[in-house]
């Protein structure tokens, strides 16, 4: 295989130095603000498994451009709202890289610098889904 142009690595290494980021004690603190949502990016397996951030609104990456794009007809309403968006994953790569490219696209967010990885080791807290019998 040929050599890439950028490595993933590098992307998110220049996504990191033009966005914001927030620490994880940071956005524990801010649960409790109604001004802020978190958007969970991690595919639905990673939820179910590790499970998620309460309250979080979750948002497949793959449709997460398309979702914030009010001329979309996959435009979700939430992101039309008047809020302070943080968007996590597992380690911070994704959503570093998505926080940039909803910048690029006029979206203005933050993210969770160390995603969800170290969430439960600063005492946040976590939920599961429900199973299903």
């Amino acid at each position: 295989m040929a050599k890439l142009k950028i490595s993933s690595a590098q992307m998110v290494q220049a996504a990191r130095a033009r966005i914001r980021e927030v620490e994880t004690p940071d956005l524990i603190a801010m649960l409790v603000d109604p001004a802020i949502v978190i958007v969970d990016l991690r595919d639905i397996r990673e939820r179910q498994r590790s499970g998620y951030i309460p309250g979080s609104f979750h948002a497949p990456r793959g449709m997460i451009e398309f979702w914030v794009d009010p001329d979309s007809p996959y435009f979700k309403p939430i992101f039309g709202e008047d809020k302070t968006f943080v968007f996590h994953c597992a380690s911070g790569w994704r959503s570093a890289i998505t926080t940039a490219t909803l910048q690029d696209m006029g979206f203005e967010a933050t993210h969770l610098k160390e995603g969800f990885s170290t969430w439960k080791d600063h005492g946040g807290p976590v939920e599961f889904p429900e199973k299903k019998d």
